[in-house]
C-alpha cells in the first residue's frame, strides 16, 4: 500500500471516487463507499475511515454511532486512478446488518463460523494498541505471565469439562463455555506476542496437507 499522502485519486464529475474497503488481515471485502476530497482528508487526519453519504450528502466517520470503526492502514488506487482500496483493521462488524461483511448474505440466525472470531480478534488486536483502563484484556496483555498462566487454566477447565461431559455430569453449552474462554486467552496471546492468527491458520493449512 501507498502513503496516504500520496494518493491522487481521480474524482468523477460528482467530485467522488468509490472506495472498496479490504481487511488488511483477512484481505476480505467488507464494504464499498464512496469519497469526496473531504472525507480522503478526514481519513488521512485521523487514521479512521471516513466516506461521503450521498444519500445525506454529508461527511461521515464509519462507526461513529455504533463504534464499529474502521482504522486504515493504507490506501492505494487502481491503474486507472478512479477507485480507492483501502486496507483496514476493523473493531466489530462492518455491515450495518451486524455481518461482518456487507457481502455475507447469510442469514442471521446462520451456525456460527470461524469467520464469527474475526470481531474478537479486531477487539483483543486493538487492546493490545490502545491499552484502555479498565479492561480486562489489558490487564492480561500488561502482564505476559499472566495471560499465559491463564491458557494453562483455562486448558485445563476444557479437560475437565470434556471429562465430565463424557460422564454425562455436564451439559453442551458448559463444555462450549470452557472451551470459548480457551479461545479468547489464546488470541490475547497472540496479540501479546505479535503473531497474527492468520499465522496459526496458515500452519494448519500446511500440516493439512
Amino acid at each position: 500500500m501507498r502513503d496516504l499522502e500520496d494518493i491522487e485519486p481521480a474524482f468523477d464529475p460528482a467530485g467522488l471516487i468509490p472506495a472498496v474497503v479490504q481487511d488488511a488481515r483477512t484481505r476480505r471485502v467488507l464494504m464499498l463507499g464512496y469519497m469526496d476530497a473531504e472525507a480522503l482528508e478526514a481519513t488521512r487526519t485521523t487514521g479512521l475511515a471516513h466516506f461521503h453519504s450521498r444519500s445525506r450528502d454529508e461527511l461521515w466517520k464509519k462507526g461513529g454511532t455504533s463504534g464499529n470503526t474502521l482504522s486504515v492502514t493504507g490506501i492505494s488506487t487502481d491503474c486507472d486512478g478512479d477507485a480507492l482500496l483501502v486496507s483496514v483493521e476493523p473493531t466489530g462488524p462492518t455491515c450495518h446488518n451486524g455481518t461482518i461483511s456487507c457481502w455475507d448474505t447469510q442469514p442471521t440466525d446462520r451456525e456460527p463460523g470461524f469467520a464469527d472470531l474475526e470481531p474478537l480478534w479486531a477487539t483483543v488486536s486493538s487492546r493490545a494498541t490502545e491499552r484502555p483502563a479498565g479492561s480486562y484484556t489489558t490487564k492480561l496483555l500488561d502482564d505476559p505471565d499472566l495471560a499465559v498462566r491463564k491458557v494453562t487454566e483455562e486448558a485445563t477447565e476444557v479437560l475437565m469439562a470434556a471429562r465430565d461431559h463424557r460422564r454425562g455430569e455436564a451439559t453442551d453449552q458448559r463444555l462450549a463455555e470452557e472451551i470459548a474462554d480457551l479461545t479468547y486467552h489464546l488470541l490475547v496471546v497472540c496479540a501479546e506476542r505479535g503473531i497474527s492468527p492468520a499465522m496459526v491458520l496458515e500452519e494448519l493449512r500446511k500440516r493439512r496437507r
